[in-house]
């Protein structure tokens, strides 16, 4: 059976000269079965995770569906794509304007962080396609800088982030003011309850489309975990860059003062580096992604934010320098790897109290991670918990701590010794 390619898939020349200028020959699973669905005006529920290529899935059927419309059409906002991080919202109009560069379309976005004058001068330029995050898009509607009414086209990506994030409501009110008669597109990495029910709210006997499940690991990641204690990680993290063939590394926390501690300790050794998170402006945000994206840091040092939002080329290493509390994060992660069939490696720095998170990540993605010892903050203590059994509720040790002087407790309800029997 012949590969399928793009030409297959009913693409218009300006659509497939534009791929080719990207590279793109073959499209992948998720662009092979939604792009056909889409272009049939057939509302979409698709979970696939990042790193799939869904982004082309929606853009690609939308600018072809818009550029094919007559010229009257033309001018007014009629296809609107909500995201809920600025990177995310940044990069898919990134590759609106790539992919469309050759059709006589417009496009435009508006997300907070940043003074809104410059994305409202752009809004008056008339785009046809708007990608928006839901707080900014919500001021502008309120201001009466854009109006949705006459909407065709509505994709809600990264849905399950999007409501993990408090957005539901601005989604739901965003959503009110598009016309029914529309064609909606819902993308997710996982299929909650919550996203279930949003879905039914606003899609009409849409087609199912399930790719590559959460749990999965692309078999061009190779997966290591290095047992380190806590106090020795930073120390672990300078020698593995300075050591390993590290060529382009992103480095993931858990809070945002961490990662701006550790790029400092990195840049105190040498290693060039920066951090990105939530506190930063999107301004500072974006500096940092260009310099990393642009080879002018070696790594960048991040918080879950941009797990699903960062699509830079060339990153040879992800590594875990604090496991995420949430198991389907740690897959996020490391898809930032091994992107358009590179090989890829992911590290992962585990201490003593993270071993229950491991285990939790081991039991989602059902591959146990290969052990690294031949490091020298290697910590056997740390290594020997994770082949030991997880203690039961029954019998983990009293976390109260003995009273002085020896005695009966007091009743920790009602404050008051308890009575002893006769």
């Amino acid at each position: 059976m012949s590969t399928p390619t793009f030409e297959d898939l009913s693409l218009d020349q300006g659509l497939l000269r534009a791929l080719a200028r990207e590279g793109y020959t073959e499209p992948t699973p998720i662009q092979r079965e939604a792009i056909p669905v889409a272009l049939a005006g057939t509302d979409l529920l698709a979970t696939a995770q990042t790193g799939t290529g869904k982004t082309a899935a929606f853009t690609l059927p939308i600018l072809q569906m818009l550029s094919g419309s007559e010229p009257a059409k033309r001018g007014a906002l009629r296809a609107l794509i909500l995201t809920p991080t600025r990177e995310l919202a940044l990069q898919i109009d990134q590759s609106l304007r790539a992919y469309g560069r050759h059709l006589p379309l417009k496009s435009a976005v508006v997300l907070g962080g940043v003074s809104s004058f410059s994305q409202v001068r752009a809004l008056r330029q008339r785009p046809e396609i708007l990608v928006a995050t839901p707080g900014r898009l919500l001021d502008l509607i309120g201001q009466g800088h854009v109006r949705l009414d006459n909407i065709e086209f509505l994709v809600l990506d990264e849905a399950d982030r999007m409501l993990d994030m408090g957005f539901i409501h601005d989604v739901k009110k965003i959503v009110g003011f598009t016309p029914k008669e529309r064609q909606t597109m819902l993308f997710s990495a996982t299929m909650s309850k919550a996203v279930s029910d949003l879905a039914a709210s606003m899609l009409r006997y849409p087609a199912r489309i399930q790719v590559d499940p959460v749990s999965s690991v692309a078999n061009n990641i190779t997966q290591r975990v290095l047992f380190v204690s806590m106090a020795n990680k930073r120390a672990l993290l300078a020698d593995v860059l300075k050591n390993q063939p590290v060529q382009r590394a992103l480095v993931f926390t858990r809070t945002k003062h961490g990662a701006d501690r550790i790029a400092k300790h990195l840049s105190r050794e040498g290693i060039s580096s920066d951090a990105i998170h939530s506190n930063k402006t999107q301004a500072a945000r974006q500096r940092a992604l260009a310099a990393f994206d642009r080879n002018r840091i070696q790594v960048l040092v991040a918080t879950d934010i941009v797990a699903r939002g960062i699509d830079v080329d060339g990153i040879s290493h992800v590594i875990n320098f604090e496991l995420p509390n949430d198991p389907e994060s740690y897959v996020h992660r490391i898809g930032r790897t091994a992107r358009a069939g590179a090989e890829g490696v992911a590290l992962t720095f585990c201490d003593s109290q993270e071993v229950s998170m491991l285990r939790g990540i081991e039991r989602l993605t059902s591959s146990p991670l290969t052990v690294m010892e031949d490091h020298p903050f290697h910590c056997p203590a740390t290594a020997a918990m994770r082949s030991s059994p997880a203690p039961s509720r029954g019998n983990r040790p009293s976390r109260q701590r003995p009273r002085r002087g020896g005695g009966p407790r007091p009743n920790a309800r009602r404050g008051r010794p308890r009575a002893r029997t006769r």
